[in-house]
């Protein structure tokens, strides 16, 4: 015998959903997702949420390598959360608030996931914005890159330096540390009354209570993680004002001021001559960090002002200003597209030569052809992280944008195209397929030839030099 269950009412249907979805008329939703997928860096940074805002207030204590912060995260919400991931090496996590209300916290190698407490209908859903609050403290971690280079949290004589690129920032705050992802910052140092702080964007305020003077950075406009610094040291400082309206602001290490002198001069003759070729400045203040030899071993274009490991030359200034248009305004998609930082920036070395020091390009252009060490393997594809930060990606990367030039063979119209990319992404993210699919579209033409050769071509092409 068949028999058939008892006919469900509407009102039963829906009390049974109700229940299903814990009684409050929504869902509960589901964990974001621990890491991005980065062809190089897949557990880096996190799903769920776009950050809009860090505020990070620092206590720093170079004498006791001590470091106390508290971060407040404001993001938005882009799915249903019952949870999600903050990326964080080390340091010890005291407590931690989402939405005004305690959270969960569970650690496990570099990520750090939250689950708020209380009711359904105190959720994450989707669209909403909301506040995560992290009190964290410890000895911040000098982490390893892939190629052996140090980032992270970085000591120096007196004090420290902290070096992002690519995976360094979460060593002194927690965040979604992707460069897809974002956000402005104000970012508040104490440190003791004998040093300085310094750090992106604009000082907004200083103020010496009990010895200890608090400096107070704000950077309006988006900024990737890996491009946030802390400096605290000794330094010398110099405040002026661009004839264009750029702030400046540089932090010299006495041992490295004399020797810098000269060339951080130049900054605002290099900004102005860098518009002309890229486009509007697409920051409201620039500067430079130097430390002194030794501190570091290379230099970083951390946004508005880059840190540079002792005293630097107008070329390695060239590259890391240019870096503020390709990089930090125009920030890559993932580190697959690094080429479009690197590869710019190198070119804009070489137009400077060719501008200032009669080197024209095509002598530029054609060291780089005969160097071996370009052709190890195609820019926009490096075999693995190791490779991200090698030859190719400078050498190689300038070349593919001359090849650009030469296709188009017409100098006002290349560098319309160059100000116009700049333009079309400025504060925003932008892939190798989308930088291909601009100069195609803006100059009518099919260059997969170039970018077969160029960009994803595993030798040298023959007699191009």
């Amino acid at each position: 015998m068949n028999l058939r269950p008892p006919a469900r009412t509407a009102s039963f249907l829906l009390a049974l959903a109700l229940l299903s979805a814990g009684c409050s008329g929504g869902v509960e939703g589901t964990p974001g997702a621990a890491g991005l997928r980065d062809p190089y860096f897949p557990g880096l940074g996190n799903g769920g949420y776009d950050v809009t805002h860090y505020g990070l207030k620092l206590d720093v204590d170079p004498a006791a390598d001590r470091l106390r912060g508290t971060a407040t995260i404001t993001a938005r919400a882009t799915q249903d959360l019952s949870a999600f991931h903050l990326d964080l090496a080390g340091l010890d996590v005291e407590s931690a608030t989402v939405a005004g209300r305690p959270a969960a916290v569970n650690r496990a190698g570099k990520e750090m996931t939250l689950r708020p407490a209380g009711a359904v209908e105190h959720r994450l859903r989707k669209g909403r914005t909301f506040a995560t609050v992290v009190r964290y403290s410890g000895s911040p971690e000098t982490l390893t890159d892939a190629d052996g280079e140090k980032e992270g949290w970085l000591r120096t004589a007196d004090g420290a330096v902290a070096l992002g690129e690519p995976t360094g920032s979460m060593a002194w705050f927690p965040g979604n540390h992707h460069p897809s992802d974002k956000a402005a910052y104000d970012i508040e140092i104490t440190v003791p009354e004998a040093l300085t702080a310094v750090s992106n964007g604009e000082l907004v305020s200083r103020r010496t209570e009990d010895g200890r003077t608090a400096f107070r950075w704000r950077t309006a406009e988006p900024m990737a993680s890996y491009l946030a610094t802390v400096a605290v040291g000794r330094f010398a400082t110099e405040e002026s004002v661009t004839p264009e309206g750029i702030r400046l602001f540089t932090a010299v290490d006495p041992e490295s001021a004399a020797a810098s002198e000269d060339v951080l001069g130049r900054i605002p003759a290099v900004l102005k001559w860098s518009a002309g070729k890229f486009g509007p400045y697409p920051f409201a203040s620039a500067g430079a960090i130097v430390e002194r030899t030794g501190d570091s071993t290379y230099a970083l274009e951390t946004q508005n002002r880059p840190v540079f490991p002792g005293p630097p030359d107008t070329a390695l200034l060239v590259h890391e200003l240019a870096h503020q248009w390709f990089g930090n305004s125009v920030t890559p998609a993932t580190w697959r597209d690094m080429w479009l930082n690197e590869g710019f920036a190198t070119y804009a070395e070489w137009l400077w030569a060719a501008d200032h020091e009669d080197v024209p390009v095509e002598e530029s252009f054609e060291e780089a052809y005969q160097n071996d060490a370009n052709w190890a393997f195609p820019p926009a594809d490096p075999p693995n992280a190791v490779d991200l930060s090698d030859p190719p990606v400078y050498g190689r990367g300038a070349m593919v944008v001359h090849r650009v030039r030469l296709a188009m063979d017409d100098d006002p119209a290349f560098f319309a195209l160059v100000r116009g990319w700049t333009k079309a992404h400025r504060h925003g993210n932008a892939s190798t397929d989308d930088f291909t699919a601009y100069v195609e579209e803006e100059t009518g033409q099919d260059l997969t030839g170039l970018w077969d050769a160029w960009l994803y071509g595993e030798s040298r092409p023959p007699g191009e030099g």
